[in-house]
């Protein structure tokens, strides 16, 4: 079984909060984990994936979390959202911490029973599939690193083939499809968990009648990872009407399939008005709905750049859920058309800003973006690298750097 680095930081909020909600997708993980945590703290558990528990606690809400108390853990909690009041009125009578450990498959602060009800006695932690640095069983320092400025060195990172990169890619996070073997037996996994969220995951939050849309829109936005969302646009390729199609990626969201990445702006106003670029939870999930296996991801470099780009965001994405660093994640475009995939921007104001390429070099010309950014965030910016699948770390200017991905899943020293 993988070590998740996401305990520590749950270990941490049973110390003073009441309500521990851990949230993500389907098959991430978060059963396994929630079902260890209710043994070590030797409390009970209860999943509402259940029929007969289920039942009890949709029928009585107040009486179930009764048979439980004074602490439960509640799997797959979002299937009855009344249990939210009932939660809320058993923690203000005894506000101890850890008193309910809950799980969810959809984003909890999207549904306003829940989110609401429990404000101020709650705290949401993420649970993301497997990170390549928790299937290597090592805990990098790769972000604080880049934030401190601080040199970097892998003496245990050695050159990966294209091969090994693209089957990372492909396979992606989840803890069930790194158990088969053949890109066949991944590929069903992948099907039947795509069609399996839609049906049920989706109905728990939403009522759709035409949930035939949702495959289509979900291969649509596959075949435009990394690229910026135009809402319009999306909706005349689709055919689904525009208040329809904001709808299903807001729901899309909420289940944890479809995982914009918002505009980074100097000017804060803005940020939320720029079109967020395009990605998926999982890079693998991503890879089946866009039909790429391994002998196309070769054969077509410019159909896998993206699919990596998606990789390296959702891996940044992972690490930050545990990471004791808190800073935010975002795209760049300049108005001169300057890019950058990631930016990084820390509580204090820091960035650190991440360039993308599916590539074995590194030009000075793929730094373009990454120096646009500089110059727009003096006094903050503090480094400036682009990840490809080389091995080494090239230094191209003072806080200009190519770093291998394996810097993602690999010890470092500084």
């Amino acid at each position: 079984m993988y070590r998740r680095y996401l305990e520590q930081n749950i270990a941490e909020a049973l110390k003073d909060t009441p309500v521990i909600a851990i949230i993500g997708p389907r098959q991430s993980g978060k059963s396994t984990l929630l079902l260890e945590i209710a043994q070590n703290q030797k409390i009970p558990y209860r999943t509402l994936d259940d029929a007969t528990v289920l039942s009890a606690a949709s029928s009585d809400p107040a009486g179930f979390l009764r048979g439980l108390e004074p602490r439960a853990a509640i799997d797959e909690a979002q299937r009855v959202p009344e249990l939210a009041l009932a939660i809320k009125a058993s923690v203000d009578l005894n506000r101890s911490p850890g008193r309910y450990i809950v799980s969810g498959s959809s984003n909890i602060l999207t549904l306003p029973v829940l989110s609401d009800s429990l404000a101020g006695r709650m705290e949401v932690l993420s649970l993301f599939p497997l990170s390549q640095s928790e299937i290597a069983n090592v805990r990098p320092d790769l972000i604080h690193a880049l934030f401190e400025g601080s040199p970097l060195s892998f003496p245990n990172l050695g050159p990966e083939s294209r091969s090994e990169i693209i089957k990372r890619v492909l396979v992606g996070g989840f803890p069930e499809v790194l158990g088969r073997e053949s890109e066949k037996r991944r590929t069903q996994w992948f099907n039947s968990y795509i069609s399996t969220v839609i049906q049920r995951d989706v109905r728990d939050i939403a009522q759709i009648a035409e949930l035939a849309d949702l495959p289509r829109l979900l291969v649509t936005l596959a075949q435009r990872v990394g690229s910026l969302l135009n809402s319009a646009e999306l909706s005349r390729t689709t055919g689904i009407p525009y208040t329809t199609l904001l709808r299903y990626l807001d729901i899309l969201t909420a289940i944890f399939m479809y995982q914009p990445l918002p505009a980074w702006s100097t000017n804060l106003g803005k940020r939320l008005v720029k079109a967020p670029k395009i990605h998926l939870v999982d890079s693998g999930v991503a890879g089946a709905l866009r039909g790429l296996d391994e002998k196309s991801a070769l054969k077509f470099p410019d159909r896998f750049g993206p699919l990596f780009e998606n990789f390296v965001i959702s891996e940044i994405r992972k690490l930050r859920s545990w990471s004791d660093l808190d800073f935010e994640m975002y795209h760049y475009r300049s108005s001169g058309g300057a890019e950058v995939d990631c930016v990084l921007e820390s509580r204090r104001g820091d960035i650190v800003g991440i360039e993308v390429k599916a590539t074995s070099s590194v030009k000075s010309s793929d730094f373009r973006g990454l120096k646009s950014l500089r110059e727009d965030s003096p006094g903050q910016f503090r480094r400036g690298v682009v990840i490809y699948d080389g091995y080494e770390v090239v230094a191209f200017d003072e806080d200009l750097l190519a770093v291998p991905v394996g810097a993602l899943w690999s010890n470092f020293k500084i």
